[in-house]
């Protein structure tokens, strides 16, 4: 979830499919406490001058943006998802946590060539939120509300419900669930990762934090045709993944 207007520090809440165990309870105070210096950091969305080079580049005016930071995308995640758009020339898109990067992410697809962009979010009010800010600037994607179930593939608490999911991804941009669910909560993102083709990209906000550190150290035992590079540019990095064969 990037969302359009100001926050606070910690994302909202979500309604899920179970209570959280002791141990998952346990998990999200531990890395809480050990990751307050990223949660601090991610407080900065990024500099004025960076905010405004990405609306330039995306031509877009100047209030489109009007806030980011605490739980939003910061500027260099933005940017990351604009360069891989213009590089790759995506024709399919799926982003995970709705918001900011939805807009960014439509505008760029629409600057180069078109595609489809498809966006889950747990929240539906928010989802309804983010298809209209789309409109007010001439974009559109597949925005979808999908709940919070008990998460697949050995990984722990929650994941997206998700559906509508095309056969093929060129490009899957990872922002949600929010931490607060289990700091390992998006490593069930790699269910997605056998329909990304070679070439295909992946990228994962908040890859500095130490849940995400540990979610990228078993996508690269689990995952040996992608390569994955921590760029710690931003006030929160990202976690680049490329399949490779």
């Amino acid at each position: 979830m990037t969302s359009k207007y100001a926050t606070k520090l910690l994302p909202r809440a979500h309604a899920d499919a179970s209570d959280p165990s002791l141990v998952d309870r346990a998990a999200v105070l531990t890395f809480g406490a050990i990751g307050w210096p990223w949660l601090l950091r991610s407080l900065s969305g990024g500099s004025k001058r960076d905010k405004a080079r990405l609306l330039e580049r995306l031509q877009l005016p100047a209030d489109a943006l009007p806030n980011l930071g605490s739980w939003k995308a910061d500027t260099a995640l933005l940017h990351r998802i604009v360069d891989t758009i213009e590089k790759l020339r995506p024709r399919q898109v799926v982003e995970l946590g709705a918001g900011a990067s939805t807009l960014v992410a439509a505008r760029a697809m629409a600057l180069s060539g078109g595609g489809r962009l498809t966006s889950f979010d747990q929240h539906a009010d928010f989802v309804a939120a983010t298809g209209a800010w789309l409109v007010e600037h001439g974009l559109s994607a597949n925005l979808h509300t999908a709940a919070l179930v008990p998460a697949p593939a050995g990984w722990p608490r929650l994941w997206y419900d998700v559906h509508h999911l095309p056969d093929r991804i060129d490009l899957l941009i990872i922002d949600g669930p929010p931490w607060t669910v289990h700091p390992l909560v998006r490593g069930a993102a790699e269910t997605l990762f056998d329909r990304i083709p070679v070439g295909g990209t992946v990228l994962l906000d908040d890859a500095a934090r130490p849940g995400e550190r540990l979610v990228a150290r078993r996508w690269r035992k689990a995952w040996p045709n992608f390569s994955f590079t921590l760029d710690r540019s931003g006030t929160k990095g990202t976690l680049v993944g490329v399949r490779i064969r």
